[in-house]
């Protein structure tokens, strides 16, 4: 018997074995060496922990226009348009409670835009709960049960003690189907440019992760929150195997910022722009492999340029943890925490060398001064800010960026109805630089005949006429 299994692939036992949660508490991991040990179950593990993953539900409200606006007889009969229908939209995800006074994490995408949303509890009772902390870039949120009992948590494994081939189950609300449970294994780490957003770091299973899954635990043998699974790789919209999920120290740190009571989740300011290793520069510098984030540029008097970080340089590991790309850098000096320091190991034309970068928030250089654009000008109807890196941060723009942004448009304003959009960076008006909320003010108060405006766009410079 001993010969055969030595002969079976671990990867067809991986999926029939479960050892017991005390086992897992070791640090030695063992592939199942009898009969025995193939035959034991996931059920334990799966009723200590199933309790603290509940179903999300979501409802916003919708405008559908009214199929008769624009008829002649009705605009007639009523005097003016019909008004549109308000609908309901639902949609379902999972989440998991992580404190005993119900702070349940899942998906923004799972409750982006909703109105109310309401959490399902194993036992089937449904309570209220409430929004306190959403960020889209990390595609998290924490929600707050409203109920004053005692709820049964998840523990939050170190996910960075997490490997290639480790046994994992997934449990969540697939298809709204009830809860369900799915086995597999950790099938690669550090994955990047999984998702839209701009984090990329994640786990990847095969475990059955489908719709609906989003929000809920990828845990450990030890019944520890290793992952949130977020987003699947599917053609069909079904599971082929390939899934995602947000590492559980990025979701601790989430965590720890709702708790605080923070408004955003904000993370460490560098002042540098990194982009991936090529196989030339990694060449021209001796690395072994083209990984690690290499420094483009840095801002003057930034953290970077203070901690000694030059153009050309490749930041190769993260105290002592090493660096496959730029977004593994970000993940890991986030996941270190704000106030504190990393120990950057840097590759450069000299050779290796150790620095330390201090971790902190974005500054306000320059106070944003927001204002309100009014007037008969193209501009009118135009919410628009200083930028500065803080404010950058939290639009979600390069730091390095300077000028006036546009942060909301007024519907139905005149810049409305020319197409400006939030996140537009105003950069001249008829060939004069615009660096301040109030020179562009007292560009508008100037009111010449005609306007020739150049805007900055998702990184594209646009110019436009208006009279």
């Amino acid at each position: 018997m001993p010969n055969l299994l030595k002969r079976l692939s671990v990867g067809l036992l991986v999926l029939a074995v479960v050892c017991p949660v005390t086992a897992y508490a070791q640090e030695s991991k063992a592939v199942p060496q009898s009969r025995q040990e193939m035959q034991l179950s996931f059920a334990p593990l799966v009723k200590q922990t199933a309790g603290a993953v509940v179903n999300v539900y979501a409802e916003r409200l919708v405008q559908r226009p009214n199929m008769m606006t624009g008829d002649p007889f009705f605009d007639q009969f009523f005097g003016q348009r019909m008004p549109n229908r308000s609908e309901k939209q639902s949609s379902l995800g999972s989440g998991v409670i992580l404190s005993h006074n119900g702070l349940v994490v899942t998906n923004n995408h799972v409750i982006q835009g909703a109105d109310d949303i309401k959490i399902a509890l194993a036992d089937g009772r449904e309570l209220p709960c409430e929004l306190v902390l959403k960020d889209e870039s990390v595609d998290l949120a924490v929600l707050r049960i409203k109920s004053k009992e005692n709820f049964a948590v998840l523990a939050l494994a170190d996910s960075d003690r997490t490997e290639v081939g480790d046994l994992v189950l997934a449990i969540g609300n697939p298809f709204g189907v009830g809860q369900t449970v799915t086995s597999g294994i950790v099938s690669a780490l550090a994955r990047n440019q999984v998702s839209s957003g701009d984090f990329g770091f994640f786990i990847q299973t095969d475990a059955s992760i489908n719709p609906g899954n989003s929000g809920g635990a990828l845990m450990n043998m030890n019944g520890e929150l290793i992952g949130i699974n977020t987003a699947i790789f599917s053609r069909g919209g079904g599971s082929n195997g390939v899934g995602f999920a947000i590492p559980a120290n990025l979701v601790k740190a989430f965590l720890v910022a709702a708790e605080e009571g923070k408004t955003t989740f904000e993370r460490p300011y560098v002042g540098a722009t990194f982009d991936a290793v090529t196989s030339d520069v990694a060449e021209a510098l001796g690395l072994k492999a083209a990984r690690g984030a290499l420094v483009v540029r840095t801002v003057e008097g930034g953290p970077a340029d203070k901690a000694g970080l030059k153009p050309g340089e490749v930041i190769t590991a993260v105290n002592g943890i090493a660096v496959e790309h730029p977004d593994a850098l970000g993940y890991r000096l986030t996941t270190a925490g704000l106030g504190k320091q990393a120990d950057l190991t840097v590759q450069t034309s000299d050779g290796q060398r150790q620095m330390t970068l201090v971790l902190n928030t974005a500054p306000e250089t320059t106070p944003r001064d927001e204002r309100l654009m009014e007037g008969r000008n193209p501009f009118s109807g135009l919410h628009v800010a200083n930028l500065s890196p803080k404010l950058a941060t939290e639009l979600h723009l390069s730091t390095e960026k300077t000028g006036v942004v546009v942060t909301d448009v007024t519907r139905g304003s005149p810049s409305a109805r020319l197409g400006f959009q939030p996140n537009d960076i105003i950069v001249s008006i008829n060939g004069s630089t615009v660096n301040t909320t109030k020179t562009l003010e007292d560009m508008l108060d100037a009111d010449p005949s005609f306007w020739r405006v150049e805007i900055e766009r998702g990184g594209q410079r646009i110019r436009q006429f208006f009279r």
